[in-house]
Protein backbone atom coordinates (compact mmCIF):
# COMPACT_ATOMS: atom_id res chain seq x y z
CA UNK A 1 0.00 0.00 0.00
CA UNK A 2 1.28 3.33 -0.83
CA UNK A 3 1.86 6.20 1.27
CA UNK A 4 -1.19 8.04 -0.41
CA UNK A 5 -3.23 5.50 0.01
CA UNK A 6 -2.42 5.19 3.67
CA UNK A 7 -3.61 8.85 3.99
CA UNK A 8 -6.93 8.22 2.47
CA UNK A 9 -7.79 5.67 4.88
CA UNK A 10 -5.60 7.42 7.71
CA UNK A 11 -8.60 6.70 10.31
CA UNK A 12 -8.85 3.39 9.47
CA UNK A 13 -4.84 2.88 8.98
CA UNK A 14 -3.42 5.20 11.55
CA UNK A 15 -1.28 8.04 10.70
CA UNK A 16 1.71 8.51 8.14
CA UNK A 17 4.52 9.50 10.26
CA UNK A 18 7.16 11.85 8.55
CA UNK A 19 9.68 14.44 9.45
CA UNK A 20 12.07 17.25 8.53
CA UNK A 21 15.24 16.27 7.37
CA UNK A 22 16.68 18.40 9.28
CA UNK A 23 15.75 16.56 12.67
CA UNK A 24 18.72 14.39 11.53
CA UNK A 25 21.52 16.77 10.83
CA UNK A 26 23.49 19.19 13.59
CA UNK A 27 23.26 22.33 14.71
CA UNK A 28 24.87 25.77 15.42
CA UNK A 29 23.29 28.28 18.18
CA UNK A 30 25.13 31.76 18.40
CA UNK A 31 27.41 29.93 20.82
CA UNK A 32 28.46 26.99 19.83
CA UNK A 33 29.12 28.15 16.49
CA UNK A 34 31.34 24.95 16.30
CA UNK A 35 28.25 23.23 16.02
CA UNK A 36 26.98 20.29 18.36
CA UNK A 37 28.03 17.07 16.56
CA UNK A 38 29.42 16.38 13.76
CA UNK A 39 28.82 17.70 9.99
CA UNK A 40 25.81 15.38 8.24
CA UNK A 41 24.79 15.55 4.30
CA UNK A 42 21.80 15.03 3.70
CA UNK A 43 22.56 11.68 2.42
CA UNK A 44 23.84 11.00 5.73
CA UNK A 45 20.52 12.51 7.34
CA UNK A 46 18.36 9.96 4.82
CA UNK A 47 20.69 7.06 6.42
CA UNK A 48 19.96 8.03 10.15
CA UNK A 49 15.96 8.89 8.92
CA UNK A 50 15.70 5.93 7.55
CA UNK A 51 16.61 3.57 11.28
CA UNK A 52 13.07 5.18 12.91
CA UNK A 53 10.84 2.54 11.85
CA UNK A 54 7.52 4.20 11.93
CA UNK A 55 8.71 7.20 9.50
CA UNK A 56 7.49 7.06 6.03
CA UNK A 57 8.43 10.71 4.57
CA UNK A 58 10.72 13.30 4.50
CA UNK A 59 10.73 16.98 4.15
CA UNK A 60 14.06 17.95 2.20
CA UNK A 61 15.95 20.72 2.34
CA UNK A 62 17.23 22.55 -1.12
CA UNK A 63 20.25 22.93 -2.39
CA UNK A 64 20.28 19.78 -0.88
CA UNK A 65 23.15 20.57 1.86
CA UNK A 66 26.42 21.21 1.28
CA UNK A 67 25.96 21.41 -1.77
CA UNK A 68 26.88 19.26 -5.09
CA UNK A 69 24.19 16.50 -3.91
CA UNK A 70 22.52 15.25 -6.91
CA UNK A 71 18.86 14.48 -6.94
CA UNK A 72 19.60 11.23 -8.36
CA UNK A 73 21.50 10.51 -5.78
CA UNK A 74 18.64 11.01 -2.91
CA UNK A 75 16.13 9.36 -4.68
CA UNK A 76 18.45 6.76 -4.55
CA UNK A 77 19.26 6.71 -0.88
CA UNK A 78 15.37 7.41 -0.03
CA UNK A 79 14.58 4.39 -1.84
CA UNK A 80 17.36 2.33 0.14
CA UNK A 81 15.76 3.49 2.83
CA UNK A 82 12.13 2.68 2.13
CA UNK A 83 11.38 6.60 2.41
CA UNK A 84 9.41 8.80 0.20
CA UNK A 85 10.10 12.69 -0.13
CA UNK A 86 6.74 14.59 0.90
CA UNK A 87 8.17 18.32 0.17
CA UNK A 88 10.77 20.31 -0.61
CA UNK A 89 11.77 23.15 1.40
CA UNK A 90 13.84 25.80 -0.19
CA UNK A 91 16.59 27.60 1.56
CA UNK A 92 15.75 31.30 0.38
CA UNK A 93 16.19 32.26 3.81
CA UNK A 94 19.68 32.77 4.35
CA UNK A 95 22.61 35.28 4.38
CA UNK A 96 21.76 36.27 0.70
CA UNK A 97 18.60 36.97 1.69
CA UNK A 98 19.34 39.00 4.55
CA UNK A 99 16.89 41.92 3.33
CA UNK A 100 14.34 39.64 2.09
CA UNK A 101 13.95 37.01 -0.62
CA UNK A 102 10.29 37.80 -1.93
CA UNK A 103 10.51 41.40 -0.27
CA UNK A 104 14.46 42.55 -1.30
CA UNK A 105 13.93 45.70 -2.27
CA UNK A 106 16.62 45.05 -4.97
CA UNK A 107 15.04 43.43 -7.89
CA UNK A 108 17.47 41.27 -9.12
CA UNK A 109 17.58 39.56 -5.57
CA UNK A 110 13.97 39.41 -5.13
CA UNK A 111 14.05 37.50 -8.89
CA UNK A 112 16.69 35.62 -7.69
CA UNK A 113 14.91 33.98 -4.30
CA UNK A 114 11.60 33.48 -7.06
CA UNK A 115 14.05 31.53 -9.16
CA UNK A 116 15.15 29.52 -6.67
CA UNK A 117 11.95 28.19 -5.39
CA UNK A 118 10.82 27.77 -8.88
CA UNK A 119 14.01 25.35 -9.17
CA UNK A 120 13.02 23.79 -6.09
CA UNK A 121 9.81 23.17 -7.50
CA UNK A 122 11.25 21.63 -10.28
CA UNK A 123 13.17 19.23 -7.97
CA UNK A 124 10.11 18.41 -6.14
CA UNK A 125 8.24 17.28 -9.73
CA UNK A 126 10.91 15.31 -10.07
CA UNK A 127 10.43 13.38 -6.90
CA UNK A 128 7.32 13.16 -6.66
CA UNK A 129 6.23 15.47 -3.80
CA UNK A 130 2.58 16.67 -2.64
CA UNK A 131 3.72 20.51 -2.06
CA UNK A 132 6.53 22.93 -1.72
CA UNK A 133 7.09 24.34 1.44
CA UNK A 134 7.84 28.02 1.54
CA UNK A 135 9.11 29.42 4.87
CA UNK A 136 10.24 33.42 3.87
CA UNK A 137 12.31 33.85 6.88
CA UNK A 138 13.77 37.30 6.07
CA UNK A 139 10.58 38.29 4.61
CA UNK A 140 9.53 41.09 6.95
CA UNK A 141 10.86 44.22 8.90
CA UNK A 142 13.51 44.71 12.10
CA UNK A 143 12.36 48.50 13.27
CA UNK A 144 9.82 51.31 13.02
CA UNK A 145 9.62 53.37 9.78
CA UNK A 146 12.03 50.79 8.13
CA UNK A 147 9.36 49.30 5.45
CA UNK A 148 6.44 50.72 3.52
CA UNK A 149 4.08 47.56 5.23
CA UNK A 150 2.01 47.80 2.15
CA UNK A 151 4.36 47.74 -0.15
CA UNK A 152 5.89 44.36 1.63
CA UNK A 153 2.75 42.66 1.49
CA UNK A 154 2.28 43.14 -2.29
CA UNK A 155 5.48 41.60 -2.67
CA UNK A 156 5.06 38.73 -0.86
CA UNK A 157 1.55 37.73 -2.18
CA UNK A 158 2.88 38.66 -6.00
CA UNK A 159 5.71 35.93 -5.66
CA UNK A 160 3.42 33.33 -4.45
CA UNK A 161 1.21 33.98 -6.64
CA UNK A 162 3.53 34.36 -9.87
CA UNK A 163 5.13 30.81 -8.34
CA UNK A 164 1.62 29.05 -7.99
CA UNK A 165 0.60 30.25 -11.53
CA UNK A 166 3.56 28.33 -12.84
CA UNK A 167 3.39 25.48 -11.44
CA UNK A 168 -0.37 24.10 -11.29
CA UNK A 169 0.02 20.79 -10.54
CA UNK A 170 2.25 21.31 -7.11
CA UNK A 171 0.73 22.79 -3.68
CA UNK A 172 3.14 25.41 -2.05
CA UNK A 173 2.47 25.40 1.97
CA UNK A 174 2.88 28.67 3.45
CA UNK A 175 4.45 28.02 7.10
CA UNK A 176 4.18 31.27 8.90
CA UNK A 177 5.93 32.38 12.01
CA UNK A 178 5.57 35.42 14.12
CA UNK A 179 9.47 36.12 14.38
CA UNK A 180 12.94 34.92 13.77
CA UNK A 181 15.10 35.69 11.83
CA UNK A 182 13.25 38.79 11.20
CA UNK A 183 11.54 40.89 14.15
CA UNK A 184 8.27 40.94 11.99
CA UNK A 185 7.68 38.14 9.20
CA UNK A 186 5.19 39.46 6.69
CA UNK A 187 3.46 35.50 7.06
CA UNK A 188 3.13 35.70 11.33
CA UNK A 189 -0.04 33.96 11.74
CA UNK A 190 -2.74 32.29 10.68
CA UNK A 191 -4.89 35.15 9.99
CA UNK A 192 -2.40 36.79 7.97
CA UNK A 193 -1.44 33.92 6.07
CA UNK A 194 -5.05 33.16 5.36
CA UNK A 195 -5.84 36.48 3.92
CA UNK A 196 -2.64 36.66 1.93
CA UNK A 197 -3.55 33.29 0.16
CA UNK A 198 -6.98 35.08 -0.11
CA UNK A 199 -5.59 37.83 -1.67
CA UNK A 200 -3.56 35.27 -4.01
CA UNK A 201 -6.89 34.22 -6.01
CA UNK A 202 -4.82 30.51 -6.51
CA UNK A 203 -6.03 27.61 -5.62
CA UNK A 204 -3.17 25.69 -4.89
CA UNK A 205 -1.40 27.88 -2.10
CA UNK A 206 -1.85 26.73 1.69
CA UNK A 207 -0.73 26.65 5.00
CA UNK A 208 1.64 24.65 6.78
CA UNK A 209 1.09 24.44 10.48
CA UNK A 210 3.80 24.33 12.75
CA UNK A 211 2.12 23.60 16.10
CA UNK A 212 5.22 25.32 18.08
CA UNK A 213 5.20 28.42 15.53
CA UNK A 214 1.27 28.61 16.96
CA UNK A 215 2.75 28.25 20.57
CA UNK A 216 5.15 30.88 20.36
CA UNK A 217 2.70 33.40 18.38
CA UNK A 218 0.09 33.32 20.90
CA UNK A 219 -2.02 31.23 19.15
CA UNK A 220 -4.20 28.37 20.06
CA UNK A 221 -3.19 25.53 17.86
CA UNK A 222 -6.04 23.33 17.53
CA UNK A 223 -8.01 26.68 17.21
CA UNK A 224 -5.73 27.91 14.53
CA UNK A 225 -6.32 24.46 12.48
CA UNK A 226 -10.06 24.40 12.69
CA UNK A 227 -9.44 28.10 10.70
CA UNK A 228 -7.28 27.34 8.18
CA UNK A 229 -9.52 23.49 7.86
CA UNK A 230 -12.63 25.71 7.90
CA UNK A 231 -11.16 27.33 4.44
CA UNK A 232 -10.18 24.31 2.85
CA UNK A 233 -6.49 25.43 3.42
CA UNK A 234 -4.72 23.33 5.57
CA UNK A 235 -2.12 21.57 3.43
CA UNK A 236 0.25 19.87 6.10
CA UNK A 237 1.24 20.26 9.78
CA UNK A 238 4.32 20.04 11.95
CA UNK A 239 4.43 19.53 15.51
CA UNK A 240 7.19 19.92 18.12
CA UNK A 241 7.06 21.77 21.73
CA UNK A 242 7.97 24.94 23.43
CA UNK A 243 8.07 26.95 26.24
CA UNK A 244 6.14 29.90 24.42
CA UNK A 245 8.74 32.30 24.57
CA UNK A 246 11.17 30.97 21.46
CA UNK A 247 10.47 28.72 18.51
CA UNK A 248 12.63 25.78 20.74
CA UNK A 249 11.82 23.06 18.57
CA UNK A 250 11.84 19.98 21.38
CA UNK A 251 10.10 17.05 21.08
CA UNK A 252 6.38 16.72 20.63
CA UNK A 253 4.31 16.53 24.05
CA UNK A 254 7.46 17.44 25.98
CA UNK A 255 5.82 20.12 27.30
CA UNK A 256 1.86 21.25 26.36
CA UNK A 257 0.67 18.06 26.33
CA UNK A 258 -3.14 18.66 26.83
CA UNK A 259 -2.92 21.48 24.16
CA UNK A 260 -0.76 18.96 21.33
CA UNK A 261 -4.11 16.67 22.25
CA UNK A 262 -6.49 19.12 21.44
CA UNK A 263 -4.69 19.67 18.34
CA UNK A 264 -4.54 16.29 16.90
CA UNK A 265 -8.52 15.97 18.41
CA UNK A 266 -9.08 19.35 16.25
CA UNK A 267 -7.37 17.67 13.05
CA UNK A 268 -9.21 14.26 13.29
CA UNK A 269 -12.81 15.88 14.56
CA UNK A 270 -12.43 17.72 10.92
CA UNK A 271 -11.99 14.87 9.18
CA UNK A 272 -8.12 16.08 7.95
CA UNK A 273 -6.27 13.40 7.17
CA UNK A 274 -2.51 14.69 6.43
CA UNK A 275 0.99 13.53 7.68
CA UNK A 276 1.67 14.33 11.24
CA UNK A 277 5.48 15.24 10.69
CA UNK A 278 7.98 16.17 13.16
CA UNK A 279 9.61 19.28 13.16
CA UNK A 280 11.69 18.91 15.94
CA UNK A 281 15.60 20.17 16.65
CA UNK A 282 17.28 17.27 19.30
CA UNK A 283 20.63 19.57 19.62
CA UNK A 284 21.83 17.58 22.86
CA UNK A 285 19.70 14.17 22.18
CA UNK A 286 19.86 11.41 19.78
CA UNK A 287 17.98 12.23 16.56
CA UNK A 288 17.01 8.69 16.11
CA UNK A 289 15.88 8.25 19.52
CA UNK A 290 13.89 11.48 19.46
CA UNK A 291 11.79 10.63 16.45
CA UNK A 292 10.79 7.33 17.89
CA UNK A 293 10.00 9.10 21.41
CA UNK A 294 7.96 11.73 19.15
CA UNK A 295 6.15 9.17 17.39
CA UNK A 296 5.62 6.95 20.04
CA UNK A 297 3.86 10.08 22.02
CA UNK A 298 1.95 10.55 18.67
CA UNK A 299 0.36 7.25 18.24
CA UNK A 300 -0.48 7.30 21.72
CA UNK A 301 -2.78 11.05 20.75
CA UNK A 302 -4.15 8.60 17.99
CA UNK A 303 -4.69 5.93 20.26
CA UNK A 304 -6.44 7.84 22.81
CA UNK A 305 -8.64 9.81 20.29
CA UNK A 306 -10.36 6.47 20.17
CA UNK A 307 -10.80 6.23 23.87
CA UNK A 308 -12.20 9.66 23.68
CA UNK A 309 -16.20 9.95 24.60
CA UNK A 310 -17.57 12.24 21.78
CA UNK A 311 -20.97 12.38 23.22
CA UNK A 312 -19.83 13.48 26.71
CA UNK A 313 -17.45 15.93 25.52
CA UNK A 314 -19.78 17.80 23.10
CA UNK A 315 -22.37 18.04 25.72
CA UNK A 316 -19.34 19.15 28.03
CA UNK A 317 -18.18 21.61 25.05
CA UNK A 318 -22.08 22.75 24.47
CA UNK A 319 -22.19 23.87 28.34
CA UNK A 320 -18.41 25.30 28.42
CA UNK A 321 -18.18 23.50 31.25
CA UNK A 322 -14.08 23.54 31.48
CA UNK A 323 -13.16 20.96 34.45
CA UNK A 324 -15.51 18.36 32.96
CA UNK A 325 -14.06 18.79 29.09
CA UNK A 326 -10.80 18.48 30.80
CA UNK A 327 -11.31 15.43 32.70
CA UNK A 328 -12.75 13.59 29.61
CA UNK A 329 -9.76 14.33 27.84
CA UNK A 330 -7.32 13.79 30.10
CA UNK A 331 -9.00 10.36 30.94
CA UNK A 332 -8.97 9.33 27.08
CA UNK A 333 -4.90 10.45 26.97
CA UNK A 334 -3.67 9.35 30.19
CA UNK A 335 -5.14 5.98 29.49
CA UNK A 336 -3.31 5.73 25.84
CA UNK A 337 -0.19 7.52 27.45
CA UNK A 338 -0.03 4.59 29.82
CA UNK A 339 -0.65 1.64 27.22
CA UNK A 340 1.82 3.15 25.26
CA UNK A 341 5.03 3.14 28.18
CA UNK A 342 4.09 -0.59 29.22
CA UNK A 343 4.57 -1.72 25.68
Amino acid sequence: MSDRERIKIHGADGPVFGAGIWHFATYVDRYATDGYGEPRTVLDAIELAGQVEDLSVVDLNWPFPPGGISTAEVKDALAARNLRAIAVTPEFYTGKFAKGGFTNPDPEVRRAAIDLVAASAEVGRELGVDYIKLWPGQDGYDYPFQADYTDLWDKSVDAVRELAQAFPDLKFAIEYKPREPRNRMVFSSVARTLLAIQDMGVDNVGVLLDFGHSLYGGETPAEAARMAIARGRLFAIDVNDNFRGWDDDMVVGSVHLLETFEFFFALHDAGWDGVWQLDQFPFRENPVEAARTGIRTMKAFHRALGYLDRKELAEAQAAQDALAAQRIAKRALFRALAESEAQ
